[in-house]
């Protein structure tokens, strides 16, 4: 069974024989995340809205808030457990969270803070989680093989984003919001066991002795090491600069996509039924994109085509709302946007870290997907409410959000050259 299948791969997506193991158990890490954090998400939005579209920006700053407290803890595990070691601790910490979430939602449903907690939970979780599975992606594959391989395990989470939510609408009706968050947990768990099987396939197949005695110490260094170390690299501050445009073009659609739903669909039923709606196109179009487009364009124009081009139809897609600032036009650009960054945006950014040292893979990439992602979404948040209550015209922010993304754009760019003479 194996081999016809490792066979099937390589035919269709130059997979080598031998990585055919590390490619599917990476596929199902991605798979098994995603789905339990997509079952939860259309509960999140909706809370979101109940809070208040004008009070989204306290949220956004909450969940910056709490992504601070939540980052010296990450950097205590990471400095002092062994490197492949990190991923069990940081996931089985969240499993704790999400048993006494279901344990909350169980005990006092309807709670108001409770629910304002687990927004802010979830967009924690969300990026910490995720980043950290990508970065044993990062630390066990090469650049050449990430170039092949990472589109193909990324299609894994799309997957999962296309499952998750689905589920979810079938499965709340019978075990509730305190089932759901058991379900998730334990898919959690089973998302350990594929990281498992990736760390013995690189044990197997190890890069040089050096590096494989590495991979079984601890990182060492200041909780705050990941902070400093992207302050004193000009690559690394340039990734965190593409997360900051990133955080803040995604931030401009949200808050726009939570007032037009607020407006168009008033119900909170309809309101989670368009958001399951939009995940569910978004990840069926990153889905096809991952498994046959994504890993030909990395191979055949590099990294800067999957840095570069989604920005650029997002700027589009922000004049576009500008002139006809409707939900039909804004489904359109959102679902462009978010597809578009799982199917390259997110397999490019990734790559980027290939060529940066052991630590950073760990520590500096989770200070630029956490600490940086959620500040600059906090600060655009304000901002973009600002610009709300001061022009009372949608369109000032709009155009705002094209100029962030050519600037998104460009530092792309350059990006890609720099990685480009670090691999050589």
């Amino acid at each position: 069974m194996a081999a016809p299948i490792a066979r099937w791969l390589g035919r269709a997506f130059d997979v080598q024989e031998d990585e055919a193991g590390a490619v599917i158990a990476g596929f199902a890490l991605f798979f098994l995340l995603f789905a339990g954090y997509f079952m939860l998400r259309p509960v999140r939005e909706t809370m979101g809205i109940a809070g208040g579209v004008r009070n989204l920006q306290w949220l956004f700053t909450g969940t910056f808030v709490a992504t601070l407290a939540v980052m010296p803890l990450f950097g205590w595990i990471a400095g002092r457990v062994r490197r492949r070691r990190i991923l069990y601790w940081v996931y089985g910490f969240f499993t704790a969270n999400l048993l006494l979430f279901a344990l909350a939602f169980a005990l006092w449903p309807g709670d108001p803070w409770i629910a304002r907690a687990f927004y802010i939970w979830l967009s924690v979780f969300n990026l910490v989680a995720i980043s950290v599975g990508w970065s044993v992606l990062v630390d066990v594959f090469t650049t050449a093989q990430a170039k092949r391989l990472f589109a193909l395990m990324a299609a894994g989470a799309s997957l999962g984003g296309l499952a998750g939510p689905l589920a979810g609408v079938f499965l709340v009706g019978v075990l509730g919001h305190s089932g759901l968050v058991l379900v998730a947990a334990l898919l959690l768990l089973a998302s350990t066991v594929a990281a498992r099987h990736l760390h013995r396939w690189r044990d197997a197949r190890p890069l040089d002795d050096a590096s494989d005695l590495q991979r079984q110490r601890p990182l060492g260094g200041s909780p705050l090491a990941g902070a400093t170390d992207v302050f004193r690299s000009p690559y690394l501050l340039g990734i965190a600069v593409f997360v900051v445009l990133l955080a803040s073009v995604t931030t401009f659609l949200y808050f726009e996509q939570a007032r037009l739903v607020e407006a168009r669909f008033p119900d909170p039923t309809d309101q989670t039924r368009v958001f399951g709606i939009i995940d569910t196109v978004v990840q069926a179009l990153a889905i096809l994109s991952q498994l046959f487009i994504t890993g030909r364009v990395a191979r055949t124009l590099g990294v800067g085509a999957l840095l570069v081009a989604v920005p650029v139809v997002v700027a589009a897609g922000f004049l576009w709302l500008a002139f006809a600032p409707t939900f039909a036009v804004l489904a359109v650009v959102m679902v462009v946007r978010r597809a578009g960054e799982y199917a390259f945006v997110r397999p490019g950014r990734e790559m980027l870290y290939t060529v940066v040292p052991a630590e950073a893979k760990y520590k500096a990439k989770n200070f630029n997907d956490t600490v940086v992602y959620r500040g600059a979404d906090a600060v655009s948040g304000w901002v973009k409410a600002g610009i709300d209550m001061v022009a009372q015209q949608p369109a000032v922010a709009m155009v705002l959000g094209t100029v962030i993304a050519l600037a998104w754009s460009a530092n792309g760019a350059w990006l890609a050259r720099a990685q480009r003479r670090l691999a050589s």
